[in-house]
């Protein structure tokens, strides 16, 4: 008898096992993470975004868990991935780029941190910088602000240089006005003339570049956007073949092979996206917490590249550089 009621015990007690394990499970709060890169191309931000998890006590998988939507570009499909994570009702979202104002248009409830290139302020996510005021706040990692000071660099670089092709992609029209309204201004102080080209895909990368080619300016600065991070090797190849110096926004082109870039630290922007996104979970509302503003800056020149295109490079700019490859 008292076998019979082990076996009975045992067995009730093994059936509610998984059941436990599924409870535990759906405790885990859910983080949804939008962002119009693709995940091949954000491996090490992704490490860089669970390092800032990890810093408020979060782990992914052990007590947290996320659900990933990836634009891989487009920006315009955004707007659905954002409408799904609401629907899924996720406890934060984490969106790194644009697609912080598609998940503002989403909720007004749900606390998203966001990591965005421009002024918050004036794209209407936060009412103040110091005291957000609604359910946003992040980080503003700039990028237009920065237009200058990488045309000034590309200047440093090229000291004859005339005119200067820009690469902007239409479809993220926000990112794109913004580097235009900057960079025009910009370079007519430097003594340079922009010529625009304009490229939302694959196949307008191509004849961008072709148009380039026939027009052969004197470098290339690409716009910084998530559609160019994520064909970086197609333009990266591009330039070399035609011997086109280029600069880029993020460190991410030149350790692929770029010539140069300028920009804040994305992973590290990344990793203060986590940071945030671990607070908010423990229970501080985005409407307390000031936007932070980045204050890591990279000059990386890429110096095989250089040889490859047959470039000298300043000496005074390779002493300004914080990376150099070699």
């Amino acid at each position: 008898m008292r076998r019979r009621q082990f076996i009975a015990l045992f067995g009730g007690a093994a059936a509610s096992w998984p059941l436990a394990a599924r409870a535990q499970q759906q405790a885990m709060p859910v983080v949804g993470f939008l962002s119009s890169l693709s995940l091949a191309s954000s491996t090490h931000l992704l490490a860089a975004f669970r390092r800032g998890l990890a810093e408020t006590g979060f782990v992914e998988s052990q007590n947290l868990a996320v659900e990933y939507r990836w634009a891989e570009g487009r920006v315009a499909q955004l707007a659905d991935l954002a409408a799904d994570l609401v629907r899924r009702n996720v406890r934060v979202i984490a969106a790194p780029g644009v697609g912080a104002l598609a998940a503002q248009a989403a909720t007004q409830t749900i606390p998203i941190v966001f990591g965005i290139s421009e002024d918050p302020v004036k794209l209407g996510l936060v009412a103040s910088l110091a005291q957000p005021g609604g359910n946003l706040t992040g980080i503003n990692f700039f990028a237009a602000e920065l237009v200058a000071k990488r045309l000034g660099l590309l200047r440093e670089l090229i000291p004859a240089a005339g005119r200067v092709a820009m690469l902007v992609n239409p479809a993220n029209a926000q990112t794109a006005a913004a580097t235009l309204s900057e960079g025009e201004p910009a370079a007519r102080a430097l003594g340079l003339r922009i010529q625009v080209f304009y490229a939302s895909n694959i196949r307008e990368i191509d004849a961008a570049y072709a148009a380039l080619v026939r027009d052969r300016p004197d470098a290339l600065f690409v716009a910084p956007d998530a559609l160019f991070v994520n064909r970086r090797v197609q333009l990266i190849g591009l330039a070399a073949r035609h011997a086109l110096p280029a600069t880029y926004a993020v460190r991410e082109y030149v350790e692929a092979g770029g010539l140069m870039s300028y920009g804040t630290s994305i992973s590290d922007m990344y990793r203060q996206i986590g940071v945030y996104t671990g607070r908010v979970l423990k229970g501080a509302k985005p409407a307390d917490l000031p936007v932070m503003q980045a204050t890591k800056f990279e000059l990386v020149i890429n110096l095989q590249t250089a040889r490859l295109i047959e470039m000298e490079v300043p000496p005074t700019l390779l002493a300004r550089a914080d990376e150099v490859i070699e």
